[in-house]
Formats: structure tokens, sequence, C-alpha cells
């Protein structure tokens, strides 16, 4: 029994480093062979199939992400956190119990129906109200991205604010805090760890979320300079593309090199994540 829970407990270390492995195998060729990391980085030109001239610009395809997952974080954040303080500083019996589950009824919803949502309902919205053109664009795919990322983080904030000791908020009331003062300048301090975490799992979520932001996002490839602008994503990218792509073409090794960036920033945001609970609790 002492073997099975070690091997449980190291399983997820094992099947990360498998996974980087199978990845990096298949972009390695690309990587010493036909790329050129200023083209890579710099060139928003991304035009695998040219016979005559392809070029690897994946500038377009991270400011795509980046942005979407930028706008989902704007209508997420404020959403998940009033959530979390409602629940968890507010709400009693049934009605935080009701909450809670619908919230983890949101989460259970598939990417694919969230993409349709955007791609039939919020396209038409956002064409009426702004008078756009076309509805599939940064906004349409931040909202849904958000919408998505919203129910983890709020249950993670709300685990957070509870596992701040009662004894924090009695002191403060004892001294004659309201209940406002007593959340903003007690509870989310003391709480701040759990609450850096959530929002740091909903960035990862953002940059690694496919079907809902190929479907919403438009697919166009453009450096967005508007949250009106159809993008495309790193994730719907490979997606997209993969499965029509020769095995061992500079064009396939070129997907295996996008999923090595995503790799990288996911590495990075759970890198920055654990640095900064790290810090905060030296404090």
């Amino acid at each position: 029994m002492q073997g099975i829970m070690y091997l449980g407990g190291i399983s997820a270390i094992i099947f990360i480093i498998g996974i980087f492995v199978f990845i990096a195998k298949e972009g390695l060729p690309f990587l010493f062979g036909a790329f050129d990391l200023k083209e890579f980085f710099t060139s928003p030109r991304w035009i695998p199939t040219s016979e005559n001239n392809p070029t690897y610009g994946a500038l377009a395809l991270i400011l795509g992400t980046a942005s979407v997952t930028g706008m989902a974080m704007i209508v997420a954040i404020p959403f998940s956190l009033g959530a979390a303080i409602f629940i968890g500083e507010f709400a009693t019996g049934k009605t935080r119990e009701t909450l809670k589950i619908l919230i983890e009824l949101l989460a259970a919803i598939p990417s694919v129906v969230w993409g349709f949502i955007g791609l039939t309902i919020m396209n038409g919205l956002i064409i009426k109200l702004f008078n756009v053109p076309i509805g599939l664009n940064v906004l349409n795919a931040g909202i849904i991205l958000g919408l998505m990322a919203a129910p983890i983080m709020t249950t993670i904030a709300e685990d957070s604010l509870k596992a701040v000791p009662d004894k924090y908020r009695e002191a403060a009331e004892a001294m004659g805090a309201t209940r406002w003062q007593t959340i903003r300048r007690v509870v989310l301090p003391a709480a701040k760890n759990g609450l850096v975490s959530a929002v740091l799992l909903g960035v990862g979520r953002g940059f690694g979320e496919t079907m809902a932001v190929l479907m919403a996002s438009g697919h166009s490839i453009n450096i967005p300079h508007s949250v009106f602008d159809s993008v495309r994503a790193l994730t719907a990218t490979i997606a997209a593309e993969l499965g029509e792509t020769a095995v061992g073409s500079p064009h396939y090794g070129a997907l295996f090199t996008l999923g090595i960036l995503l790799f990288i920033i996911t590495f990075l945001i759970n890198l920055t994540a654990d640095l900064v609970v790290r810090g905060i609790r030296k404090k």
C-alpha cells in the first residue's frame, strides 16, 4: 500500500515529464532546422503551407492568446471574487449551498457548448450592441473564456476566504469595524495566498483553452488593436492544423514548437504563483 501511495503521489510528475519529452521529441527537428528565432517571435506572418516561402511567425498568435486571456481576466476576476465574497461572507443556509452547486454545475459545461454560445448568441449580441461587422472577436472570446474560468476561480477564492480563522473577524468586529471593513481590511489580506492562486489558475486556464476560443475568436491571424478584432490563439492553431499536417514536415514541427511554447508559458505561470505565494508567506 505504501508503494501504491508513493506511485500515485509521483504520477503527476511522471506524466508531465512524459508529455514534455513527447512534445520536445516532435518539435526539436524543427527547432534545429527551419526555426528562425527572430521570425518566430517578431513576425505576424504564419504561412506554413506556402510552397515558395513558408513563414512561421507566431507574434500574432501569441498576442491573440494574450489579448483573449486578458479580456477573460477582466471579466472573471470581479465576477469570481464578488461571488466568492458573497458566498463566503454573506450567504447562509440554503442560499449558500444552492449558489455553490450552481457554480459547480457551471464549471461542468463542456467547452464546445461555450463555443456554440459564443458563435450563435454572443456573436449576434455584439453585432447589434456595438454596430460592428462581425461579433467573433477578442470581446466575444474573452467573455466566454471569462465565464468558463470564473467557476473554478470562485471555488478556490471562496475556500481561501473560509480558511481565514473566525477569530480574525471577531477581533475586527470587537474593535468596531463594519462588515465591509472587516472583509476589506482583515479577511481579504489574510486570504491573499489563495486569491492569488485562484487568479493565476484562471490565467493558466485562459492560455490552455482551445475549442471555445477557436469558435468565438474568429480564428483570423491578426495583431489585435481593439477588442472588436478577430484573432487566432496558439491552442486553436494547433487544434485546427495538426490533423491535416504531414507527420515529420516543418509545419508539423512548427505546431509542436507552439506546444513547447505553451508548455513553457504554463510552467512560468505556475512558477510565478509559487514564488508569489512563498513571498506572501514570508511576509
